[in-house]
């Protein structure tokens, strides 16, 4: 695990496209719902954003968009902030900060 955590990685599962080039898909991060820690605040957020990256890449060809959330993720991490799942450093009660994190910098990206 290069990157360090499950939670960091998205996944699409890709069917072949129909006649009219159109596909069904299936995108959610890598390790799933993660059901044992549903609803406690703890669940890395970086994945599902990823996620739905590849969703506007690959299902709706929103190349552009896509770009943008895959750059406030880099940006972010970049930052130095850290989520538990991985980092020795994580910042207290992060699971919702770095969603707002990540928010606050596709607005500054967008601009």
């Amino acid at each position: 695990m290069l990157t360090g955590s499950l939670g960091m990685l998205p996944s699409a599962t890709l069917g072949a496209p129909d006649s009219s080039g159109r596909r069904h898909a299936l995108y959610e991060p890598i390790h799933g719902s993660a059901p044992d820690i549903a609803g406690k605040g703890v669940a890395n957020p970086l994945a599902q954003m990823l996620s739905f990256a590849m969703l506007l890449r690959y299902s709706f060809e929103m190349e552009e968009d896509a770009a943008l959330i895959e750059r406030a993720c880099t940006n972010v991490l970049a930052s130095g902030l850290r989520t538990p799942d991985g980092w020795r450093r994580a910042v207290p009660r992060w699971a919702r900060r770095y969603g707002r994190a990540v928010i606050r910098e596709l607005d500054k990206l967008a601009g």
